[in-house]
Formats: structure tokens, sequence, C-alpha cells
């Protein structure tokens, strides 16, 4: 028996900012690598403002959630699943004591019918001047 092992990448989410997939199938199961709030084709981070040598001089958390959730869904949905099919995210917050009520308040919103499990854990720094990213994954039907 062969299991379905294939890369899967979306011409709608964000490049990503390495060597690797947007996701990546295995049987079943799709996995997404990282997924942040940039948009495609620029270096643009919805609600983050910086300085001339890039650093953050300040950030929108709440738009930064409603800009990741919907590339995590276009990743899904170029990927051949869905929203409602995902049943683990790891989310990965830069300042978990002054974003977390915000976000969790968004994320609410998001999966009110689809309640994934779910870890929300702090991180000193992401790879690009974000705040927030998750790592997610979900079932896929053939």
């Amino acid at each position: 028996m062969s299991i379905q092992n294939s890369i899967h990448n979306s011409d709608q989410a964000p490049e990503p900012v390495g060597l690797y997939p947007h996701a990546r199938r295995a049987g079943g199961l799709l996995f997404l690598s990282g997924v942040g709030p940039r948009k495609r084709g620029s270096k643009e981070i919805p609600g983050v403002t910086l300085d001339k040598e890039g650093n953050i001089l300040s950030y929108d958390i709440e738009e930064q959630c409603h800009s990741v959730f919907n590339n995590v869904k276009l990743v899904l949905e170029s990927s051949g699943s869905n929203w409602d099919q995902l049943v683990d995210v790891t989310v990965f917050l830069t300042n978990m004591k002054q974003d977390f009520d915000k976000y969790n308040a968004i994320y609410a919103e998001y999966f009110k019918e689809n309640q994934p499990c779910r870890t929300t854990v702090e991180v000193n720094a992401l790879p690009t001047p974000i705040a927030i990213e998750l790592k997610c994954i979900a079932l896929v039907k053939d």
C-alpha cells in the first residue's frame, strides 16, 4: 500500500522565506509550514510599521491575526483541504503578555464551528518582523 506524499504551494499565499513548501501531504494529513501575515508578492506586512533599518516601530496584532488566518485558509484551499478540516494549530506569538487577549478573541471568531487542538507559545523572534505565525495540521481527502 502506497501512502500519498506530495508537496503543495499556493499561488495566492505569501512566498516562503526559505527553501520549504507551503504544505506537505502525507496520507490523509496536510502539514503546513509556518504561515505569517505577509502579503504575496511584496514585503508588506499588514499592521506593521518599520523604520529605515527594518526594525519594528509599531504593529497591530489584530490586523496581523486576520491576515495570517486568511493566509492559512489560502494554503489549505490550494492544497485540497479547508478551514473546517484543521485538527491542530500551533501559534507563535512574540509578545504573549501584550497580544494574547486580542489574539485569543480573534481566534475564537474564526474557530466557532471547528475547534482544533491548539498550543500557543511565546518566541523571542520570528524570521521576519511579524508578531504571529501559525503551524497547522489538517485533514485532506482524496
